[in-house]
């Protein structure tokens, strides 16, 4: 099949190296010249593990191009894919301009188009209005086709979906099945709007779920219980389960935070009040100043305390810092006057752009250490979790204060090399104001 994928954000260049690899003729299409070159020359604009292998094996065998949507000429082929973004906009609803943009580009350009295939996440509804407007009078079908890629594991997810939903007419189910050849996963078949409410039920339970773990954590901090344990404990029910159960800072990235924010809208915008869902938002934002209320309880004042942040991706595997719960820490911590260090394997220039001068980033944590009072682990990089704590701790300041913002260190491995350790849920003495932390002489690594 020849296809056009008209955006090439992480959603869009992983489905068009993706059809690629198995034999279709795809033209990645992007209206920003500068993000289009950086393709052509395999210079990928994001990070996203595995995509340039993918990519770079699909320009070889002449199967993946890439064109600003100024240079088409050519038709766009049996399938139009569009993968634009819809970012919020300030009612916390989705700005569907690029969306409504692509469609109207398509609609001039349709010589032998049988379907175009939304993968945008766009509200329930959308798709039937658009039909009904900008598709009037048009033989071309339009298929709510939504994609459930992870970050950080788009690729594998892509070639290994746990479901692929497709919301349209009868013909899409015969299109669809050639168009995702070899793929061997459950198909969903249903209208327009439930294949839209599909992916935003998803990403709204998935975020419910964390809210949930977050706040019975921040219960067992209260408590002296250990959420690690009761973690085990619930997901070894199989109506829970383990996944999205792993307390922390909260979630972010670009979905999680703007689907769930979209969806309330969508509710009152239809006389509906999700006060759960609303609830899972603020819950959301209290979880990422949780490193901020432990130094003002632990030191008092934040004013000239020095403090690293180890990671700044929203998640690991990914440079997107997009609603990454350490953007809004650091922007906290500076603003109450602290000197703020910061270590990201991928993540560091766009942090660059979003946070404010004074930011001092370095090389390895090690290095992000030098000095600091305190230190605050707030991705779970493989890299970070791994890190040689003992030569951290030596190359810190007495207080070897260490806030686990993804409970992702061993507590008693943390507490022998002399930090002051706390996690989420995870029990812990916390000192008075002022109050020194064991010598690192005085403990056993």
């Amino acid at each position: 099949m020849k296809i056009s994928v008209i955006g090439l954000g992480y959603v869009g260049s992983v489905a068009a190296a993706g059809l690629a690899s198995v034999g279709h003729d795809v033209l990645g299409i992007d209206i920003n010249a500068e993000k289009v070159a950086a393709y052509q020359s395999g210079n990928l604009p994001i990070y996203e593990p595995d995509l340039a292998d993918l990519m770079e094996a699909g320009r070889r065998a002449g199967l993946l191009r890439f064109a600003t949507s100024d240079e088409v000429s050519e038709p766009l082929g049996d399938v139009v894919i569009v993968a634009a973004g819809t970012p919020p906009k300030e009612s916390g609803g989705a700005d569907l301009s690029q969306v409504k943009a692509c469609l109207s580009w398509i609609m001039e350009r349709q010589t032998g188009l049988e379907a175009i295939l939304v993968k945008s996440t766009v509200p329930p509804g959308t798709g039937a209005k658009l039909h009904e407007t900008v598709l009037a009078g048009s033989s071309i079908e339009y298929v709510a086709n939504p994609e459930f890629l992870r970050e950080g594991y788009a690729v594998h997810d892509w070639f290994n979906p746990d479901r692929i939903v497709i919301g349209g007419g009868e013909k899409s189910q015969t299109l669809l099945h050639e168009l995702y050849v070899g793929m061997s996963a459950p198909y969903v078949f249903t209208d327009i709007t439930s294949a839209e409410m599909i992916k935003y039920t998803a990403n709204a339970f998935l975020a419910t779920k964390i809210s949930f773990i977050n706040e019975i954590a921040v219960l067992c901090d209260r408590l002296g219980a250990t959420i690690d344990d009761v973690c085990e404990g619930i997901s070894l029910d199989p109506r829970i389960g383990a996944s999205a159960l792993k307390a922390g800072v909260g979630y972010g990235g670009s979905c999680f935070p703007k689907d769930v924010r979209a969806l309330d809208e969508v509710a009152l915008t239809n006389d509906h009040n999700f006060e759960l869902l609303r609830s899972v938002i603020t819950v959301n934002n209290r979880q990422k100043y949780l490193p901020f209320y432990a130094l003002r309880q632990r030191f008092g004042t934040i004013s000239d305390l020095t403090v690293g942040v180890l990671g700044l991706a929203f998640k690991p595997n990914t440079g997107d810092i997009r609603e990454a719960p350490a953007v809004s820490l650091i922007q906290q911590l500076i603003d109450d006057g602290a000197c703020v260090r910061a270590f990201d394997p991928k993540a560091t220039d766009a942090a660059r752009k979003a946070l404010p001068d004074g930011v001092t980033y370095t090389k390895n944590a090690m290095e992000c250490a030098e000095g600091c009072d305190a230190m605050i682990l707030m991705t779970e990089w493989e890299e970070i979790v791994n890190a040689d704590w003992k030569t951290v701790a030596a190359r810190m300041n007495e207080a070897r204060f260490m806030f686990d913002g993804r409970n992702a260190l061993n507590p008693d491995s943390m507490r022998k090399l002399a930090f002051e350790y706390h996690g989420i849920g995870r029990p812990s003495k916390v000192p008075k104001v002022n109050s020194a932390a064991p010598s690192l002489s005085d403990q056993h690594s």
